[in-house]
């Protein structure tokens, strides 16, 4: 098992998001603290002696909320854009939900859960003067939303991965690019049916993309071939069998890309439909690789059952 929050030397490091650009992320979290209806009846009253409980826990949590990555270690400074805290009473409990957003490279449930805590702490602190038997409890995420739980098509297709190198392909070269994606997208959940290195050649890469159209494969990613070198060939070969683009995919890839090398701009990556099978050709980095699975996986997977007929999934 691989852990995000330790290096090599097994010390403990925050997780790397540079990489990722800024996208819309919301979560959701609720707890409750329970206590006697006594000291509800009080607190719909606002008789309690230290004042409006509520709204100095909700003060408390937008407070917290902001102040999270001070608070847990390893957990990211994060632009907060919105936060919400609401309050439901019971017989005998306040059940407090908070619900944040932000627009940053990583989620923000953390935000949520921290508002919730610290609200319930500070109702505590409020009404213990005349309970003592108040239990915090059942504070949990109930939704997190963006990033790459935004995307939640459970079809994964038939995949291959096709490396375009003239010295990985006459052996003097290793394969990493291609490696990475199958690793990636099998992680995804895709079974990946097939990883081939062939030269710059035109006939070679048609012939292996028409092969496993015919074997009924439904993506297919190919690494290499996108600059702007004499051996760069691989959408001039395959961008005119493309029946359809796919320029937000090509778009997504590219945005990825140039948010982190400047000489991104000079790629000519495309992603395309032949037939019914998706065909995205990236650089053959392997920083490309590892961004594609970032930028495309698993929104991807939501273009198979629209190829199918079936609508959105």
């Amino acid at each position: 098992m691989e852990f995000t929050h330790l290096d090599d030397s097994g010390t403990l490091r925050m997780v790397d998001v540079s990489g990722k650009p800024p996208t819309r992320r919301e979560a959701r979290a609720s707890g409750r603290i329970v206590m006697k209806p006594e000291t509800i009846a009080l607190l719909r009253q606002e008789e309690l002696p230290k004042g409006n409980v509520l709204a100095a826990a909700k003060i408390a949590a937008i407070q917290a909320a902001k102040q999270t990555s001070a608070l847990i270690p390893l957990c990211h400074q994060l632009n907060l854009s919105w936060i919400d805290i609401g309050f439901e009473l019971h017989d005998n409990a306040v059940g407090i939900t908070a619900t944040a957003i932000t627009r940053e490279a990583t989620g923000v449930e953390m935000e949520a859960l921290t508002a919730v805590s610290v609200a319930a702490l500070t109702i505590y602190d409020m009404c213990k003067a005349v309970d003592k038997t108040m239990e915090i409890s059942g504070i949990r995420l109930e939704k997190k939303t963006g990033g790459k739980s935004a995307a939640t098509a459970e079809y994964r297709p038939r995949t291959a991965i096709l490396v375009m190198s003239d010295s990985i392909a006459a052996g003097r070269g290793t394969d990493r690019s291609g490696a990475i994606l199958r690793d990636g997208f099998e992680k995804a959940g895709c079974a990946v049916e097939a990883l081939s290195v062939v030269s710059d050649e035109p006939e070679q890469i048609v012939a292996t993309v028409e092969a496993w159209i015919t074997q009924g494969v439904e993506l297919v990613v190919t690494s290499g071939g996108t600059g702007l070198g004499p051996r760069d060939l691989t959408i001039d070969t395959l961008a005119p069998k493309f029946t359809r683009r796919l320029p937000g995919v090509e778009q997504e890839l590219f945005r990825w890309g140039q948010g982190k090398v400047r000489t991104a701009m000079l790629s000519r990556l495309a992603a395309g439909v032949i037939g019914s099978t998706v065909v995205v050709c990236l650089p053959g980095s392997t920083g490309a690789a590892r961004d594609a699975l970032e930028a495309i996986v698993p929104g991807i997977f939501h273009a198979f059952p629209m190829l199918k007929g079936e609508g959105h999934a």
